[in-house]
């Protein structure tokens, strides 16, 4: 038992931890399954998911990575499993419906491929001996035996490699024992055997599947001064070259006294860990590019409107949107239309004219949508296209904040004289 206090407890910074994307029944034979729609049903009160039981196999570390609780310059108590262990506990808690799978990850051992060794063996236990067939997520290590990684693979649902800091440069400064090209290496001998094992399968149906629910990385987000641009940049790549299933975005918490480390006065960024969620969600399912919605010159994300608010915002000349003609992709860029009710709209307007009563009906948030969409060519009410509409969609607590630097926001029209009525070139100013 203080083990596993020491150990979950030190694996609780790990975020990245969805089952998404994984779907094997139980055979009547072993224990446990899995479902497409995940697992991840439990959050603690910061908003971290704790419904797998994530543990760490170790929390001793050979490496001094200055961000870590678990650096070998710490003291702390420290304690490791062994992988029976770990098995008796997965099996225990399955049992008792505490959990429905397993996060493990572990600090550095000895090496990189002695720490992977006993990770591989923990899971060959639960797969071979224990029977376990439930979802199981195990954490690559860098650095590592390829061979090690690839046995894995045919173990594991889905596995990830931490890059840890969105740059090499932020490695450099606060973890200087990790370096870019160990943590991405692992990463494409993953990507590389997820396509030749879908051609196996392809060939011999009962061949084993590779890492079944893709691969997934985690940045830590606050530690170093990169800018929201950069970070969203760093992910669109990683989507694109590596075809990752998820980043994770990790807000910073300072646990460890370093002249390296922020101070975080306000304490953890949650908000703007939360801002690049939304716009990683954009980049995945809404047909967004990095580029969109940010730039050198506007680098950071609005804090009182989500991207695709503060994109709509900006690009008012595409407003507003015909629901009863539009295409796919131009419905999937209105604040309060998701991928299902944008889906439900294509399917309902092929036998009736929609009307605002029956876009809420249909899933779709009005009190966002409203300002941006026109149903049978009307908008539901005249529209004030000045700072009306900015003031809505911000929450109304920070309605005080807004517009208290004095600045006004409007649509520009073609008999605008060139100056805004403070004396302001439009040049200067444009919509936020």
């Amino acid at each position: 038992m203080q083990k596993l206090e020491i150990l979950t407890d030190a694996a609780k910074y790990d975020v990245a931890c969805t089952s998404s994307g994984v779907e094997r029944k139980g055979d009547g034979k072993h224990m446990g399954n899995c479902t497409k729609a995940g697992i991840c049903h439990s959050f603690s009160s910061d908003g971290r998911c704790i419904s797998l039981l994530k543990i760490l196999m170790t929390n001793e570390c050979i490496f001094d990575c200055k961000y870590c609780l678990n650096r070998k310059s710490n003291d702390v108590p420290r304690a490791t499993f062994t992988p029976e262990e770990i098995c008796t506990l997965t099996m225990e808690f399955y049992r008792r419906n505490y959990i429905e799978g397993l996060f493990l990850s572990s600090g550095i051992i000895q090496d990189p491929t002695f720490t992977m060794e006993l990770l591989y063996r923990t899971i060959w236990l639960l797969r071979n001996q224990y029977h376990f067939s439930g979802y199981v997520h195990v954490k690559a290590i860098p650095g590592a035996d390829p061979e090690l990684v690839e046995r894995m693979g045919y173990l594991a649902d889905r596995m990830s490699v931490n890059l840890e800091l969105p740059t090499a440069e932020g490695l450099r400064t606060l973890a200087p024992n990790k370096h870019r090209k160990n943590i991405l290496t692992p990463m494409r001998q993953i990507q590389n055997g997820i396509h030749a094992n879908k051609e196996e399968l392809i060939l011999y149906r009962k061949s084993p599947v590779f890492v079944s629910g893709g691969q997934s990385t985690q940045m830590i987000i606050g530690a170093t001064p990169e800018t929201d641009y950069q970070i969203l940049n760093v992910a669109e790549n990683l989507y694109q070259k590596f075809e990752l299933k998820r980043v994770f975005y990790s807000a910073f918490v300072k646990v460890n006294e370093d002249k390296s480390l922020p101070a975080l006065p306000g304490g953890p960024p949650l908000l703007r860990e939360h801002r690049l969620y939304q716009a990683d969600w954009l980049l995945r399912f809404y047909g967004f590019k990095a580029e969109e919605l940010l730039d050198e010159k506007r680098p950071f994300f609005n804090v009182m409107l989500d991207p695709k608010e503060d994109w709509a915002v900006r690009h008012l000349e595409c407003f507003p949107v015909e629901i009863n003609r539009a295409p796919y992709a131009d419905l999937l860029r209105v604040p309060g239309i998701g991928v299902k009710s944008a889906r439900r709209i294509l399917s309902a307007r092929r036998s009736t004219k929609l009307t605002f009563q029956d876009l809420k009906k249909l899933g779709v948030v009005m009190k966002r949508a409203v300002y941006f969409i026109t149903c049978g060519g009307r908008m539901m009410y005249p529209t004030k296209l000045e700072d009306y509409i900015v003031r809505n969609l911000t929450d109304p607590k920070e309605r005080i904040r807004f517009g208290s630097d004095g600045m006004s926001y409007r649509q520009m029209t073609l008999f605008d004289d060139g100056m805004f009525p403070n004396g302001v070139r439009q040049e200067e100013k444009r919509i936020i």
